[in-house]
């Protein structure tokens, strides 16, 4: 009947009462009606159908409801994350008992400018991770207090339960069972080191996002087998391009270096750029224990103070790694690319390299600019500024076919010897950095491209279009700003985001205009299905040039590796990769998305531990979000605080949420976004990663400047 039932509810497309079921679908006795109830209950249960609150039934997809992810807030509002779709605010009271990392279905309710508001309907699914917290005494009883006070749990350790941590020690707790309430037991599972112990902050973070930061012994044993330097054996077969001009391009302190570059000018306007690439799936092969460690971590994470690397360093450091003056073996892809910025030839091929010179951005970016030849660089200034002649065309033809520059800056941490934030300044980004990403874009797109054309299976990395309600949203929400910006909605493409962009460039809060459209995205992932790349107007797009630090680029030169150096196109191989890829694609997405989380994290506690050391002092910066309980300021360097709404003058502030300001009476406009103030530190917490300003007056008693 359950089908019936769905055919039924699909072809009418409302709701309908259990009476008015049981007339469409010609049932009558107490029989059928018991067998109707118990069917509906299931395919509820299912999420197949929904009962409003008239007790009336529904295709679950055809009503407001949603399934995801709780993301809690420590002020006991939360938002679910959908995925595929916005997140959805819930308020205090429409929490319903949802805690943080809760599978929920929600309801939508409302839409206040360009959110979705909701309740939560149910949880589905409420699934324990071991957390971290550190150990209190209360009473002879040892408690665990989680670092993540979105986490609303009282957490009981017996003594034989506890490793023996003490008071202050940081652990790694298990949840066992339920005593009532949000009342458990647990057992600690690893004891991470006294909370102020140098580094042990960090470690709590890597240690809530599961990141392992040791290898095991059977990793380690499987590295006493692979050779710190390249056998004669080894080249054997492989292209050698030691005599030719090769280097590296990285940041000052980079250890890990997955690419190397060359350059010919062939003249008509034609350039021969080689893209070379550590060899990395040459040692480490498919069922070892340090491939399986690979691609459980996914990744490598890069922290204020460390490197959580994906592989062990005698690989990402060592034979792995483009080092200069010393033979490697590399992945080659080598492009003739016209004066139009087209790829016109290209072959891949095993090669073997040593690079001339560990170049850095800054040294390079001193020749680009005209700035001064650095020691050392003089042999190879002219061939940079043959690149960055390049790197200018591959540029004007990404930028032809609509490639989005998001222009988002980032913030570097530097800290001291123990660990501790003592700077945060702007990531430069000058053109020896473009001109490596145009090189390594045009790499991926050859090497992907030629794989799609074999119709082979793959892993590429995509980006979906955004969807139509999520740009007219964000098109509302800056004409109340004031902003009218031209660009279609309807079917749109990336050169019609790039519109959209361009119309805001020379806006004053063009950064956080930009950021809110790039939320509008949707988040690039990894997948065998090429649906193309939105964000740089690529129809073919993968990850092939960092194979140290991502497990997809990796897995890419296997790839490479069985279909076109060992030309490997048996069903059997075809057939294992068609389904290997699907579950790589997923997995290796999620430990991206966790890694990105993890440096956020470290990030936000790491600028709150700085701000600690400037409580009372008084910097300028730009209204980056309103909200109804105040605004966030964000300074130069990215720092971004919260000012209060009970922290304003004694007149009566409110949030417009009609007009996205903060405003009283006697001051109608009040403080929108983009709006330059001054603020002063009135509080930060390294704990709670939170930092708090206050407004205060200019030497003419003014508290912004307006626009």
């Amino acid at each position: 009947m359950q089908d019936k039932i769905m055919e039924f509810l699909t072809n009418e497309n409302k709701p309908y009462s259990v009476d008015e079921l049981m007339d469409a679908l010609g049932l009558s006795s107490v029989d059928d009606l018991k067998a109707l109830l118990k069917d509906l209950n299931d395919l509820e249960d299912n999420l197949k159908i929904y009962r409003t609150k008239q007790d009336k039934y529904m295709l679950f997809n055809n009503s407001n409801l949603r399934v995801g992810t709780m993301i809690a807030n420590k002020k006991g509002f939360g938002f679910v994350d959908i995925e595929g779709d916005e997140d959805v605010f819930i308020a205090p009271p429409n929490m319903n008992g949802a805690i943080h990392g809760d599978k929920v279905i929600v309801e939508i309710t409302s839409k206040k400018g360009i959110d979705l508001e909701g309740r939560v309907f149910r949880i589905m699914k409420r699934e324990f991770k071991p957390m971290v917290g550190e150990i209190i005494m209360d009473k002879d009883k040892r408690y665990v207090k989680l670092d993540d006070d979105k986490v609303k749990l009282n957490i009981e350790i017996d003594a034989d339960k506890s490793m023996n941590a003490m008071p202050g020690h940081k652990v790694l707790v298990k949840v066992l069972n339920k005593l009532k309430d949000n009342n458990y037991k647990g057992e600690v599972i690893r004891v991470l080191g006294h909370k102020n112990d140098p580094g042990v902050d960090i470690l709590s973070i890597v240690a809530k996002y599961e990141m392992p930061d040791t290898f095991s012994d059977d990793v380690m044993h499987e590295l006493d087998k692979i050779p710190d330097t390249v056998s004669e054996e080894e080249k054997v077969g492989r292209k050698d391009l030691r005599d030719e001009m090769i280097f590296t391009i990285d940041g000052d302190d980079t250890k890990d270096i997955d690419d190397a570059i060359s350059l010919k000018v062939l003249g008509d306007g034609k350039y021969e750029l080689g893209v070379h690439i550590a060899d990395v799936s040459y040692y480490v092969k498919p069922n070892t224990h340090l491939d399986d460690e690979a691609y459980d971590r996914g990744t490598s994470v890069y922290l204020a103070d460390r490197v959580i690397p994906m592989l062990p360093h005698k690989l990402s450091n060592g034979i792995c790694s483009l080092n200069p003056n010393v033979d490697r073996l590399a992945i080659s892809c080598v492009m003739t690319i016209n004066e139009k910025g087209k790829v016109v030839d290209y072959d891949i091929f095993e090669s073997v390299i040593r690079s001339r010179i560990q170049m850095t951005y800054k040294k390079v970016n001193s020749i680009l600019n005209d700035e001064g030849i650095p020691d050392g660089y003089e042999p190879y200034a002219s061939k940079l500024k043959e690149m960055w002649e390049l790197a200018k065309i591959i540029r004007k033809e990404k930028d032809e076919r609509g490639y989005i520059d998001f222009q988002i800056d980032e913030s570097k941490i530097i800290v001291d010897e123990t660990g501790k934030a003592i700077d945060v300044k702007l990531r430069d980004r000058g053109k020896g950095e473009n001109m490596i990403e145009d090189f390594m874009v045009i790499a991926n797109e050859t090497v992907a491209s030629h794989i799609f054309y074999m119709d082979l299976p793959f892993i590429y990395r995509v980006h979906g279009a955004p969807s139509e309600e999520k740009i007219e949203n964000f098109l509302k929400f800056i004409h109340i700003l004031g902003y009218t910006v031209d660009g279609k909605v309807k079917n749109i493409t990336p050169k019609a985001m790039q519109k959209i962009l361009d119309g805001l460039k020379e806006k004053k809060e063009y950064t956080i205009l930009s950021s809110l459209l790039l939320r509008s995205m949707q988040k690039a992932i990894y997948d065998p299905v090429n649906i193309g790349h939105f964000g740089l107007a690529s129809k073919c797009y993968t990850h092939f040039t960092s194979p140290i630090r991502r497990y997809p680029d990796t897995t890419v030169h296997r790839l490479l590796r069985t279909y076109l150096f060992k030309h490997d196109l048996s069903r059997d191989t075809i057939d294992y990769y068609k389904e290997h890829l699907v579950m790589l694609g997923e997995h290796t997405s999620y430990r991206e998305r966790c890694a990105i989380e993890c440096e956020r994290e470290v990030d936000d506690m790491k600028k709150a531990e700085y701000m600690e050391d400037h409580i009372g002092e008084v910097f300028e910066g730009m209204v980056s979000t309103v909200t109804s309980f105040g605004m966030f300021v964000e300074l130069p360097n990215l720092i971004e605080g919260l000012v209060k709404l009970d922290t304003f003058t004694n007149e009566h502030y409110f949030f417009d949420e009609e007009m996205f300001a903060i405003r009283s009476e006697n001051d109608k406009r009040g403080y929108r976004l983009g709006d330059i103030v001054k603020v002063k530190v009135i509080g930060a917490s390294k704990e709670l990663r939170t930092i708090d300003f206050e407004i205060v007056k200019d030497n003419n008693g003014n508290t912004k400047q307006e626009s």
